[in-house]
This record gives structure tokens, sequence and C-alpha cells, in this order.
């Protein structure tokens, strides 16, 4: 199974409040984050120096300073996230270039470089937006309008 951790699931959920505040303008502090987040502060510290360290977020001290997004939220990828939260984005440690031991004796060796490029261009083609867009259920072109039912003929 391909799990994110729950830091990535967390840095969207702060990325997203950040991004909802006077259309990704707003400047919040950490504690203001964890209170409108109800994640714990230091969990929140933890995760925004990290998206500040990948130049997802900026930081400002002062009075009027706090944390805000570099970009607009249209142009934060889930790859963007995720590499920020947890390093690369692989499957394997062979298809980082990484030394194995199994290497001169591995049939795979070198083959799951198309599997991460696909990961990787489909991660990068979700936004923070996308990620904070309600979807709404289209009605299906051959349901019934509301009240009527069909009826069968013999």
């Amino acid at each position: 199974m391909i799990k994110l951790s729950r830091f990535t699931d967390y840095a969207v959920v702060i990325l997203a409040e950040l991004a909802r505040g006077e259309a990704g303008r707003l400047r919040l502090a950490a504690s203001d984050i964890a209170a409108r987040t109800n994640l714990p502060e230091p969990t929140v510290a933890k995760i925004l120096k990290s998206l500040t360290r990948a130049g997802i977020l900026s930081s400002t001290r002062g009075v009027n300073g706090g944390y805000g997004l570099t970009r607009m939220a249209e142009k934060i990828t889930v790859a963007d996230i995720i590499t920020a939260m947890d390093g690369p984005i692989s499957l394997t440690d062979c298809a980082d270039s990484s030394p194995c031991v199994l290497e001169g004796h591995c049939s795979m060796h070198g083959r799951w470089g198309k599997v991460n490029f696909a990961i990787r261009t489909a991660l990068s083609s979700v936004t923070l937006v996308d990620l904070m867009q309600v979807s709404v259920r289209k009605p299906s072109p051959f349901a019934l309008p509301a009240g009527e039912s069909a009826a069968v003929e013999e």
C-alpha cells in the first residue's frame, strides 16, 4: 500500500487554511493556524518549518508577521507538498539510483522508472485548489426526474 505520512496530510489541511484566507494573502501565526485547524501547535510548527524550507510558505517576524503562501494555491501541486514533507516521490529505493546490494543480480533493476514517472506526473497534475474543491455529484443523464418511476411495459 502506498500511504502518505500524517504530516503530509496535515500539511494539506494547513495549506488549505492559508489559501482560504483572503485569497491566499493572509499571514497567520503558528498558534492561529493550530487553533483554526485543531492541530497541536508543536505539530503545526514542525510542518510550517518544512513547508517554509521547501519554498511553499514564507515567514515574516513581527506584529503583522506570520506564515503565508509564496504562490497561488493553483500553483502548489500535491507533488510539491509530498516532496516538502516526505522527500522525493519514489516507490522503490532503486528508482532513485540508490545503491542496492542486489543491483547486479536483480531482474527488476532499472525498470521502476516508468512507474515512478507516471506517479510523479499524476501528483504534479493535482493542485491544492483541486483538493479544496467540493465535488458535486452530477446527476446521471439516465436518471428520472424526482417523483417519477419507471413504468415497465410487458
